[in-house]
């Protein structure tokens, strides 16, 4: 689904982004100028701590695409179910034919100076990332080690070895190395 006004088209207009602790996620929109003239675009956040836009200005050929690439920075927390209330504002400007990016000034964006400037709000969804298979397949206790069902005083620990698959991932790396010893 693209949005957009006459002069730029963006694709998608949710920035979406499998959500992962600690890890730096992007994802890109695509700036489709559905003009003959050259547009100016500058992008704003409501969380300009927590991302990164690349090109966060730029200019769009006549005809043209450009791709902006917008990067979450590591969070240490997820946010609570999942939901962000994080936006993101696409304004473009009719500008002269020739104007290169250093040529954008935050006054092209000024309505009050009498600009035409064409608004675009973005908005942010987090999805759970891609689970990765089981290491144990569901009822089958096959590929395990031994050494997991035991307790540290060599008898087998019942309760564990019942509750199958669950026990064994709840288990931390210190709790087998002390199996093992």
């Amino acid at each position: 689904m693209s949005s957009g006004g006459d002069l730029l088209s963006v694709e998608p207009i949710e920035l979406t982004f499998p959500f992962e602790l600690k890890k730096q996620i992007s994802c890109s929109l695509q700036l489709s100028n559905k003009t003959d003239s050259y547009v100016a675009f500058k992008v704003k956040t409501t969380n300009p701590k927590k991302y990164c836009v690349r090109p966060n200005t730029g200019i769009v050929m006549p005809r043209s695409t450009c791709d902006v690439m917008v990067t979450m920075q590591a969070q240490k927390e997820a946010p609570a179910d999942m939901q962000c209330k994080d936006k993101f504002l696409l304004q473009s400007v009719k500008t002269n034919d020739g104007v290169s990016p250093k040529d954008i000034s935050a006054d092209m964006f000024n309505k009050e100076a009498g600009h035409v400037v064409e608004e675009c709000k973005l908005r942010v969804v987090y999805v759970s990332p891609p689970q990765p298979p089981s290491p144990v397949a569901e009822g089958s206790e096959e590929g395990s080690s031994p050494r997991g069902s035991v307790s540290e005083n060599g008898n087998a620990n019942g309760p564990d070895f019942s509750q199958g698959t669950r026990g064994f991932a709840e288990r931390s790396e210190a709790q087998e190395k002390s199996a093992e010893v």
